[in-house]
């Protein structure tokens, strides 16, 4: 597998060890690289479980390295009287000030024993570069942990599978498809969620568990209409609509719900092939593409471009450009469901 690219790094090759952020492990220097926040706490809590559960006594210090007082972190990575281990959480190494840069570079020439160091970058700017390029050099005996922003639909779903499956847990297609689909908006709250079902529920998890936890959820009721809509049910998106709106949806999810579905049939209308293949060419899992042209049938290229074009004149809306955005979102609803143009 490639490499992942950097944002502000070096091109040359790392020599050291690049670790999957739900599997990391302590060494001198543990450089947790990328702007997704979710993966990047949980590889850092997971150093500082493994260092605790090897000795209780271990002391935690966090520092940063925007605001650093010269002379930290030799003091903090010392060896203390009783020799307990030490781990350095240092946060904002993207924003290091001189003093930090040149006395993390001197560490990394003779690190103390007994000390693990965890620097987290953004990767949100190039500040650092030379500390990074040493690290990933092999100076310092370092390891290193990339956490890439998870932002496309594909992405977001093989996260959701990636935490099932770490659990050991079985989680079928349709319930996959549900949570991921329920927390659309925000990747903590999708990990939450999956942590919730894998701690609450046992067996394999199905569509009915998800929706027992997390049916209300807006988003799943926005992606209900917008099921109904492009099935062509205009009376029962409608209605569906009217039941989400009544039971307090927000209409600016309601639309993004649209959006999403929509955005993955147009990716998926121009691809050929089996669906396992189309998945692969595009980033996507298999049961999003089967799904994708499942809902692309009876649809042409000028009616999904027209929905497309309905969807982004109801997102404007919405967010502030009509004074009514119910009306807003029955008229997408109105052009998705007839796959032509309102009052036509």
């Amino acid at each position: 597998m490639a490499a992942p690219r950097r944002s502000g790094s070096s091109a040359k090759p790392s020599a050291i060890p690049t670790l999957e952020w739900r599997e990391p492990r302590p060494a001198p220097i543990v450089l947790v690289f990328g702007s997704e926040e979710v993966c990047a706490e949980r590889a850092i809590a997971g150093v500082r479980t493994q260092l605790k559960d090897e000795d209780p006594s271990l002391e935690v210090t966090d520092i940063r390295a925007d605001d650093y007082a010269p002379g930290t972190l030799l003091a903090v990575t010392s060896p203390s009287l009783f020799g307990e281990p030490r781990l350095v959480r240092v946060s904002g190494v993207e924003k290091c000030n001189d003093a930090f840069l040149t006395e993390a570079l001197a560490y990394l020439e003779a690190p103390q024993d007994g000390a693990t160091v965890i620097l987290r970058h953004t990767a949100a700017s190039v500040r650092g570069k030379k500390l990074l390029d040493a690290i990933r050099s092999g100076l310092g005996g370092g390891v290193e942990v990339p956490c890439p922003a998870i932002k496309k639909d594909g992405e977001r779903a093989n996260f959701a599978a990636g935490e099932f499956r770490h659990a050991r847990r079985k989680i079928d297609r349709q319930a996959l498809e549900a949570v991921t689909r329920a927390f659309a908006g925000d990747l903590a709250e999708l990990a939450a969620a999956c942590q919730q079902l894998i701690q609450d529920t046992t067996g394999t998890i199905d569509l009915a568990t998800v929706e027992r936890y997390y049916g209300g959820r807006v988003e799943m009721s926005g992606f209900a209409v917008a099921d109904m809509a492009i099935a062509g049910d205009h009376g029962g998106a409608l209605v569906a609509l009217r039941q989400a709106l009544d039971s307090g949806a927000d209409p600016v999810p309601l639309v993004a719900a649209f959006a999403m579905k929509l955005r993955t049939m147009a990716r998926v209308a121009g691809k050929r092939g089996p669906a396992r293949q189309v998945a692969r060419d595009l980033g996507m899992p298999d049961w999003q593409v089967e799904r994708a042209q499942r809902d692309l049938v009876g649809w042409t290229g000028s009616t999904l471009g027209l929905a497309i074009q309905a969807t982004a004149r109801a997102d404007a809306e919405v967010k502030g450009a009509s004074r009514d955005p119910v009306f807003a979102v029955e008229r997408m609803v109105t052009v998705v469901a007839t796959r032509a143009p309102f009052g036509a």
